[in-house]
Order: structure tokens, then sequence, then C-alpha cells
């Protein structure tokens, strides 16, 4: 017979617990199953006799999952593929809003530096809200390089590829034809290094551009200002990168099965669904992605390419996109928008177009901010409380920086 544990009345420490079966209540549990429930584990028990007084006489348990009063794994649930809001089309991620529902525009969103591999994990709950909005989001993955010129062009490149997949064959299993989605307008949103990539690709190229672009903490600082000590980084990359890459970590890291991956970022506390391949070739991607930073460093690469003071000229003489929203936050520290917007409103005013700059609650973080997969246990506790609390004012923030998106967008929908 299945048991389930539920608690006392009592509300003192040294409580029992009882044993619901069916409409009838067994208690008490022997003391050692009492830490079970301590610790929010959630078993099922069976027994196979009973004593006189109608108590198990002995109990097995099945392998807990964890409830409550930490951050949940995922365990063995439902089937990932019914709760994943993205799907793979080319290299691009692609995510309609919910419920079959016709997009209002379609966005194109890049990521910052390392993360923008994979956005997946680190800009979800932003992609999310962004999709609930009504947006169809093609999101474009892309490997960190100390070269923007030839990472712009491969972001314009791939988004393209796959918006053209798209407007051809539409999205099937969203029950979007191409019909519904061949005139919608496009924007672009980009965070950080992925703020930096929208700017140069609006200036690059003048045809297939965003109609809107949001810059979100744009960055572009010299290479010895963004990483500290850069000057002597090349001599001792040099000398360290056979060790490196004779190291049995960096092989494991590359050689890492499914389930290595999924218990790394279980203990991280990013959380991918069980059986979902996608991502784990994602995070291989993004480890690869160290080498080839050190291997530039070994050639010698002192700079990015092109220099920010080459980025800025550029921006000056050739930014073609007509409506332009720059976001800055009130706690980031390494944010240069005040710089990008002296830059472009030369050129804007010049063309004709719209710049406008606004000041958000929040960090050079807050558009990566995931939501806590808290779940509140048998006993509402202060901990609860207090990972509840911070959990509502993070959201909040990234829920407002995707509302004053969406409602920005609006103005240049028709």
């Amino acid at each position: 017979m299945e048991l389930a544990l539920c608690s006392s009345s009592s509300s003192t420490p040294t409580s029992v617990l009882s044993i619901k079966h069916r409409d009838r209540s067994i208690s008490p549990i022997p003391n050692n199953l009492i830490k079970c429930h301590k610790y929010k584990y959630k078993y099922k028990y069976k027994y196979t006799t009973e004593d006189g007084n109608g108590r198990p006489s002995s109990l097995t348990a099945t392998p807990p999952t964890m409830l409550s009063n930490g951050y949940a794994g995922r365990g063995s649930t439902s089937s990932s593929s019914q709760n994943q809001i993205y799907r793979r089309q080319d290299s691009c991620l692609v995510i309609p809003p919910p419920n079959a529902k016709k997009p209002r525009a379609i966005i194109k969103f890049l990521g910052g530096a390392f993360i923008g591999a994979v956005p997946e994990l680190t800009y979800s709950y932003l992609i999310e809200q962004l999709a609930k909005e009504g947006f169809l989001i093609i999101s474009v993955p892309y490997n960190v390089t100390f070269d923007h010129a030839h990472a712009a062009k491969q972001v314009y490149e791939r988004f393209h590829a796959c918006l053209d997949s798209i407007l051809t064959s539409g999205l099937p299993y969203a029950n979007l034809t191409p019909g519904q989605l061949v005139d919608l307008p496009l924007f672009s949103v980009g965070h950080s290094n992925g703020a930096l990539l929208q700017a140069l690709t609006g200036s690059y190229f003048s045809e297939k551009i965003p109609k809107a672009n949001a810059i979100i903490s744009y960055n572009n600082r010299p290479a010895t200002e963004a990483v500290p000590y850069f000057e002597q980084l090349g001599p001792l990359v040099r000398q360290m990168m056979p060790v490196v890459q004779a190291s049995p970590v960096y092989s494991l890291a590359r050689n890492a099965s499914g389930d290595a991956w999924k218990l790394l970022l279980d203990t991280a506390g990013a959380m991918i669904p069980d059986g979902d391949q996608e991502s784990l070739v994602s995070l291989t991607k993004f480890v690869d992605q160290l080498p080839s930073v050190l291997n530039q460093v070994t050639e010698g690469i002192s700079e990015f390419r092109p220099t920010p003071s080459e980025n800025r000229d550029c921006f000056k003489s050739s930014y073609n996109v007509q409506h332009t929203l720059l976001v800055k936050f009130n706690s980031d520290t390494i944010d240069e928008t005040d710089l990008l917007e002296e830059t472009l409103k030369p050129r804007v005013e010049f063309t004709g177009g719209t710049l406008e700059k606004v000041q958000l609650s929040g960090n050079h973080i807050t558009p990566c901010i995931q939501e806590p997969k808290w779940q509140v246990g048998y006993v509402y506790t202060p901990a609860d409380a207090i990972a509840q609390g911070l959990k509502t004012i993070s959201l909040n923030e990234t829920r407002e920086l995707s509302k004053t998106i969406s409602n920005w967008f609006r103005r240049f929908e028709d």
C-alpha cells in the first residue's frame, strides 16, 4: 500500500509525523524517518504488515527528490520538449509567442560575450518575457572573439539564413504560416557585447537591417581595460597553453557526457531539461570558446579589432538603423551607454531617425537573471520568505526591462 507523509498538528519541534493511508492516519512514524521531513524530501513508503495497533511494522522507501527549502533539481519530470520554449533552426534559436499567437514583430536577439553562446540558459527568462509580449524571437548564438567585425558579419549571415528559412516555410509546430510572418517588422535587442555587435551590424550593412534597435548596457572598452593585466597575459598564455591542452581536466571538459554536464549545471543552479541534447551541444561550444580566445592571445593579439575608437568613427559615419533605444542600469559600473549616445546623436539627427535613452533599476547582469527553481515545502520557513522576496525583486527588474522594450517597439510596428 502506498503511504504519504504529512505533518502533525502540533507546532513543537518534537512533534512526530503521521502516515495517512486513504482515510485513516497511522502514527507515529519511527524517529529515523523524521529527518526526511526536516530536509524536505518526498518519499513514497510501502508497508507489508501491521502490528496490533495498526502501525506499519516495516517500511520501504523509493529514492527521494528534493521538494523545497532549496533550489530544486530537475529530477525525472515530464518530457522536456513539452516545457522547452525554443526550437533550434539552422544555427539559431527560435522562440515564438505562446499559444500559437500571431507575432507582433520579429526580434533578433544577441547576448553578451561568452554567455551569448548559450542564450537558452543565460537569457531564457528575458527571452520568454519578450515572447509573452507577442514577439517572435530569433536568438543568434556566437562565440567570443577579438575580431568584432568578423563576429558582426557572421551574426548577420546566420540570422538572415534562419529568417529566410522561416519566411519560406513558416513555423508549423507553432501553427504560423509564411503569410503570417512575411510582413512583420524586424527589431533587434542586444546586451553588452551583443549591443556592440548590433551597432556594428547597423553600420556595416544598409539592407535587411532592423527597423529599430534596443541596445542594452553597451560596452566596448579597450582590451587592456576590459581584461586587467591583458598585456602581461600573452607571454603567460603562450607558456601555459601546452599544459592546458594536455591537462586531463581540459580533456574531461571537452568530452564530458550529457549526465556530467547536467550534474555540473544543476550544481550551479542552471537548469537543463532532461534529454535536452541541444543545450548540451551549446555547452560544448561554450567550452570551446576558451582555447580559441587563448590561442588568439598566444598569436600576439593585443587589442580588439576594430579598436573602440575605430568603432565609434564607424558609427558616426555609417550607422543606418532608423530608431534606437539605449538602455542603461543605475548600478552598472562598466556601462558605456552615455558615450554611445554622444557618438550616435549627430548621425541619427542627420538621417532623421530617433535616438532615446532610458535608465532602469538593475545592473549589468539584470538581463541574465533567471527564475529560481524554489519550491515551498511542507512548512513555510524564513528561508522561503527570503528566497521569494529576492526572486521578486530581481525578476521585477527583468520584467520591467522587457516591458520597456516592448512598449518602445510598439511605436514602430505600423
